[in-house]
């Protein structure tokens, strides 16, 4: 009897970390556009809650405007499908993606490793396998072969 192979496409990671530092930077902006109310609250272990105020009716304005309800239920659930994905990374590797790219001050990478106390080449490190879950939970992962194809 002989075991089933297959190979995966190899993964371009230049590209796939450009994808998905665009998603999180694309967070960021939609963050400025949540009233502070309604906005996700860090807690002491890093992870995402967001808030919940359920079926509460808020202002006939919103009701008469479809449009903007509709862009704002679509980004509402890009906020919270970002937020599923990086509260499903290990402990670090939430932090550093929270701290880097979620809040709503930006932080330079040397700031986060020294707040966090890791060496250089540990973030990195960490960050970059941070990355790599967030582009498989996310479907933003970009395979060699796909660039191949489109030259």
């Amino acid at each position: 009897m002989t075991q089933l192979t297959f190979t995966l496409p190899k993964i371009d990671r230049e590209e796939t970390k450009k994808a998905v530092e665009g998603i999180l930077e694309k967070y960021r902006l939609f963050l400025l556009q949540v009233p502070e109310t309604k906005l996700p609250k860090v807690t002491a272990t890093y992870s995402l809650v967001p808030p919940h105020f359920g079926n509460e009716f808020h202002s006939s304005t919103e009701s008469a405007a479809i449009e903007k309800v509709d862009y704002e239920r679509q980004r509402d659930a890009f906020l919270q499908r970002i937020q599923k994905a990086v509260n499903r990374l290990a402990l670090k590797e939430r932090q550093i993606i929270i701290e880097r790219y979620m809040l709503p001050e930006e932080q330079y990478d040397y700031e986060v490793y020294n707040k966090l106390g890791m060496s250089e080449r540990g973030y990195y490190r960490v960050k970059g396998k941070a990355f790599y879950k967030l582009a498989f939970a996310l479907n933003l992962k970009i395979f060699e072969e796909d660039l191949l194809e489109a030259k």
